[in-house]
C-alpha cells in the first residue's frame, strides 16, 4: 500500500504560480504512472495531468502550456508546476498513483488533497 501526501497549495493572484508536491511512501513508485486531479465545489473530480514511468506526460487541454508535471523517482515525489494561474483553476488538487495506457490514466491510490485558490 502506498501513501500519498500533497503539499504546496495556497492562495495566489491570477497570473501567479504555485508548485504542488506529492510525496509517496510505501509500496512501489518508479514503475507506476502518477497523476494530478482537481475538484471544484459542485463539480466532478477531473483529470489534469499524468506522467508515465518513462516520463511521458499528458495534460488536459485547459492547462496545456501552463502546467508541467514531473517526477523524481529518487525522492519518490511528483510535482505540478502551475504558471499563469486563472480563477477557474481554483480547486482541491489530488495526486494519484495508478496505471497509464497511452493518453489514459487509471488511478488506484489517492492523496488527501491540497487547496488551490486563485483570486485577486
Amino acid at each position: 500500500q502506498v501513501q500519498l501526501v500533497e503539499s504546496g497549495g495556497g492562495l495566489v493572484q491570477p497570473g501567479g504560480s504555485l508548485r504542488l508536491s506529492c510525496a509517496a511512501s510505501g509500496g512501489s513508485f518508479s514503475s507506476f504512472s502518477l497523476g494530478w486531479y482537481r475538484q471544484a465545489p459542485g463539480k466532478q473530480r477531473e483529470w489534469v495531468a499524468h506522467i508515465t514511468a518513462d516520463g511521458h506526460t499528458n495534460y488536459v487541454a485547459s492547462v496545456k502550456g501552463r502546467f508541467t508535471i514531473s517526477r523524481d523517482n529518487a525522492q519518490k515525489t511528483i510535482y505540478l508546476q502551475m504558471n499563469s494561474l486563472k480563477p477557474e483553476d481554483t480547486a482541491v488538487y489530488y495526486c494519484s498513483q495508478g496505471v497509464g495506457r497511452g493518453n489514459l490514466f487509471r488511478p488506484n491510490f489517492w492523496g488527501q488533497g491540497t487547496q488551490v485558490a486563485v483570486s485577486s
